[in-house]
């Protein structure tokens, strides 16, 4: 079980949840270049939130080395070999209990926020017709922290720069103000379909300019608010 500073209040979290609810292209640039990269199966922006599941086994810690697996030559299609994308996230964890919640109290139901990396193998994610499941929960796919900041203390969660560095290098820079669905859209929409729990992670999605990890590199997420969230990778 992995825990996690709470952030300025002290103390520690356990981060633990029954679930990960993940959103797809929830940035406008990022829906586009989907669709170009064929990983959406529509050709336009979606007119509701695209939601999907990661396990549990994906998370880790600050520090902690994402795996990229061996891949069945049969999923793979591109000629340069299998792709593990990493996608810097803002992510949520659920405070309390929440079903069919309006979304005119859907902050209410918040505990904090942290950075995500919403770990992809495209190979399989595009192979796959049951879903994006598969590829997006192999086992350390899903960096989170270094800490939680408490709703109250995140000061405006809609206008917050986010980037991802890989090797030293700025890949993705955006803000959370480009977010097509806004978090209490997404919080009210989710707890429609299934009952959240105390401890529930939800990510919010990632913006334009994912692209490819490979054995030795280091990649951070860095949101404005929260700090830096930073992994090696290394091969299976």
């Amino acid at each position: 079980m992995l825990k996690l500073p709470v952030i300025p209040d002290g103390g520690f979290i356990d981060i633990n949840p029954s679930k990960i609810i993940a959103l797809g292209l929830n940035y406008v640039e990022h829906a586009r270049e989907s669709i170009s990269q064929k990983v959406s199966l529509r050709n336009d922006l979606p007119d509701e939130p695209v939601l999907f599941v990661k396990t549990p086994n994906v998370l880790v810690g600050p520090g902690e080395a994402i795996v990229l697996p061996v891949v069945d030559k049969k999923y793979v299609r591109d000629a340069g070999g299998p792709r593990t994308d990493y996608e810097a996230e803002l992510a949520l964890i659920i405070g309390r209990r929440a079903k069919n919640v309006p979304v005119s109290e859907a902050m209410d139901y918040v505990m904090g926020f942290t950075c995500f990396n919403d770990v992809s193998q495209r190979d399989i994610q595009t192979y796959d017709r049951s879903g994006w499941w598969r590829g997006k929960s192999l086992d350390t796919f899903g960096p989170i922290g270094p800490c939680v900041v408490p709703a109250n203390k995140i000061g405006d969660v809609h206008n917050l720069r986010i980037r991802s560095i890989l090797n030293g290098k700025v890949v993705q820079d955006a803000s959370t103000s480009e977010l097509i669905f806004k978090i209490p859209e997404i919080i009210s929409f989710v707890s429609r379909f299934v009952t959240l729990e105390e401890g529930d992670i939800i990510s919010t999605g990632t913006p334009a300019g994912v692209g490819p990890l490979s054995p030795g590199d280091v990649i951070e997420v860095d949101i404005e608010n929260i700090g830096v969230l930073k992994n090696p990778v290394v091969s299976q």
